[in-house]
């Protein structure tokens, strides 16, 4: 899968999805991750990509022309792949596993990351088929939100993780949270592994996860029940 990343800060966004898991997919071409310098397509001699907004207010607003001209030159690298653009707005839907289900179906996503006060409308309007939240609150931009996005639909591309399983009994993917794992010691600080864990009956075993599922996801985060 391809994830083609507009922004003005591309170095931000190498550094964090050229770690661990998600790097090590792109070392192996698993998953390929292009990020692309709005400014580059900036027309203005001093490399300008906003203005202030129109009826005034706070801030900067990133302008259409250089957004419109690098999701040209980036769609027409690989034009005959299934894509999905998506902009990384507060006012998205909010993102979720479901969602990133969804995108995993593409083979390739171009994400626009905004900054400042946002983007132009005319850019979302002319350019994304999506705007997508990552939580209801605001950041200073959008490649924080592109790294999660791009990390969480990664994982269930076939070969990023090493069995589909990894992701599949996973908090969120049977619409509830995770049971409690374990690891050694068994016994620390006064807080022991459950029995049940270590009984070695697999049926059992089971049974108590799904239960431990239940439980948290009362405690935790009712509103999934």
């Amino acid at each position: 899968m391809r994830f083609d990343i507009l922004t003005l800060f591309p170095e931000m966004v190498e550094t964090v999805l050229g770690q661990s898991i998600i790097g090590r997919a792109i070392n192996k071409n698993i998953i390929s991750v292009h990020a692309h310098n709005i400014r580059d397509y900036s027309q203005d001699k001093h490399r300008r990509v906003d203005d202030t907004p129109c009826g005034g207010g706070m801030g900067m607003l990133m302008a259409v022309p250089p957004i419109d001209a690098c999701h040209t030159a980036v769609f027409n690298m690989a034009p005959a792949l299934k894509t999905k653009t998506v902009y990384m707005s507060a006012q998205g839907r909010v993102f979720n596993q479901s969602i990133a289900k969804e995108l995993s179906e593409y083979e390739r996503l171009i994400i626009l990351c905004g900054h400042y006060e946002g983007v132009d409308r005319r850019a979302v309007d002319l350019l994304c088929d999506d705007e997508i939240s990552i939580g209801d609150y605001v950041l200073t931009g959008g490649e924080l939100p592109a790294c999660v996005l791009v990390d969480c639909v990664s994982r269930m591309i076939d070969g990023v993780l090493s069995d589909t399983e990894c992701f599949s009994k996973e908090s969120f993917m049977n619409g509830l949270l995770e049971y409690p794992q374990y690891t050694r010691p068994i016994e620390y600080k006064g807080l022991t592994v459950p029995e049940i864990i270590l009984s070695g009956d697999h049926k059992k075993i089971e049974e108590w996860r799904k239960k431990a599922s239940l439980k948290l996801t009362k405690k935790n985060r009712p509103d999934l029940l």
